[in-house]
């Protein structure tokens, strides 16, 4: 009887000796496991390793969307690792392997070959930015400055949970309301095409037409004559709209915009500068510099005007000015907030003072971003018993008016 040709997979590696110097070349072997083995019975240090496809390409990339909250996961374990004394390398490889989704498994193998190349962990995210935002590079890169990797990790983790969290909680408060607003939309569509010309033409005789009748007519022959043009101006219109944003001078419109929405922007900014304090009061309180502390800080805001503002007031510190006054002058900080750093400042407590704000504001903020969703719905639901309720008084005018005549 033949014996099977069990052909072993094909792998391609990178390793390191020693001394530093850079070895590659192929290995057949179970699985990558069996390789690492191998290099290191060979006193190499495995860098990456990866399988020929029958192809003959090297690990083709997985495509597919990273999830957020996958994301989250990898720096919750990250944190843990390293906490434990795991080296940054090991721990890299051993969350790759240790069975994340595909796509961001490849991301960190990638992570770990970048930083045995001797670039930071934030050097190596940089170059993914489909896995990390910049927020988060911004605030790994404050950890490694100041030396509380662990702890920036951690409350990435929190964060990006707790944003995800939000973001279903909003979808699914949203659902309702939404078909709701689809339904709506739709019923007066088919009222304003189908419903109101047919009305129009008993009210031809009503000399005294209402405004809003005038409104309700003009609208339903715009859509039944030019239905095709009115398409084509809320295709163009969605378009233009979504590549000013794209933008840089749209983006920042974008940005100062949304800090001026009721309620959404308040929140948005509360929570921009709840990062604000938490990472710059831990950086003051592992010894960075002030100025230093600011500049990294700024960019962990999440917000392109407020960290504006705070590259205006590490201007002014610089200058030998306090840090509450820029910040109280910007408009954006609220003004309990800038009265604590003011008094923080003058004891020479900031570094504590600021953690326990960024505590405090947080709690606060989650309650009203809850009201906030429990308020959605019925907002919806008011706006769109409006629309309808506007065109029914709309059609009933004229008849009042038609009655009136015949008295």
């Amino acid at each position: 009887m033949p014996i099977a040709n069990c052909q072993l997979p094909d792998f391609v590696f990178t390793a390191r000796t020693a001394g530093g110097e850079e070895v590659t070349g192929n290995m057949q072997a179970d699985n990558e496991s069996a390789v690492v083995y191998a290099l290191g019975e060979r006193s190499l240090y495995p860098v990456n390793v990866a399988e020929k496809t029958k192809s003959g390409r090297i690990g083709a990339k997985t495509s597919g969307k990273i999830r957020r909250r996958d994301v989250g996961v990898m720096y919750g374990q990250l944190a843990d690792l390293l906490g434990a004394g795991v080296p940054m390398m090991r721990a890299l490889e051993i969350i790759a392997r240790s069975g994340m989704r595909g796509r961001l498994s490849e991301v960190m193998l990638d992570l770990r070959q970048d930083v045995s190349a001797g670039k930071t962990l934030t050097e190596s995210m940089e170059s993914h930015p489909d896995a990390f935002t910049p927020l988060h590079v911004a605030m790994v890169n404050a950890g490694e400055h100041a030396g509380f990797l662990e702890d920036v990790l951690n409350d990435l983790s929190n964060f990006v949970e707790r944003q995800d969290d939000l973001r279903n909680k909003v979808r699914g408060a949203m659902i309702y309301p939404m078909i709701l607003s689809f339904v709506g939309l739709l019923v007066v569509c088919l009222m304003l095409v189908f419903v109101v010309p047919k009305l129009k033409e008993l009210f031809q005789d009503v000399t005294d037409m209402p405004v809003l009748t005038q409104i309700v007519f003009g609208a339903s022959d715009l859509l039944v004559e030019n239905t095709l043009l009115v398409i084509c101006i809320v295709i163009l219109g969605v378009t233009c709209i979504v590549g000013a944003l794209k933008s840089p001078a749209g983006h920042r419109l974008w940005e100062r915009w949304k800090l001026k929405v009721p309620i959404l922007g308040k929140t948005i900014c509360v929570v921009a500068i709840t990062r604000f304090c938490r990472i710059l009061g831990t950086m003051l309180a592992n010894g960075v510099p002030i100025l230093k502390a600011l500049d990294i800080a700024k960019d962990a805001t999440g917000s392109e005007v407020l960290g504006q503002s705070i590259e205006d007031a590490g201007d002014a510190v610089r200058e030998g000015q306090p840090l509450a006054d820029p910040l109280r002058s910007s408009g954006l900080v609220p003004v309990e907030i800038v009265e604590m750093i003011a008094v923080a400042e003058e004891s020479n407590q900031l570094d504590r003072v600021l953690v326990q704000v960024a505590d405090t504001v947080e709690k606060r903020t989650n309650r009203q971003v809850d009201t906030a969703v429990h308020l959605i719905e019925p907002i919806i639901l008011v706006l769109m018993a409006l629309m309808v309720g506007a065109i029914a008084l709309a059609l009933l005018f004229p008849i009042f008016t038609m009655a009136d005549q015949f008295k």
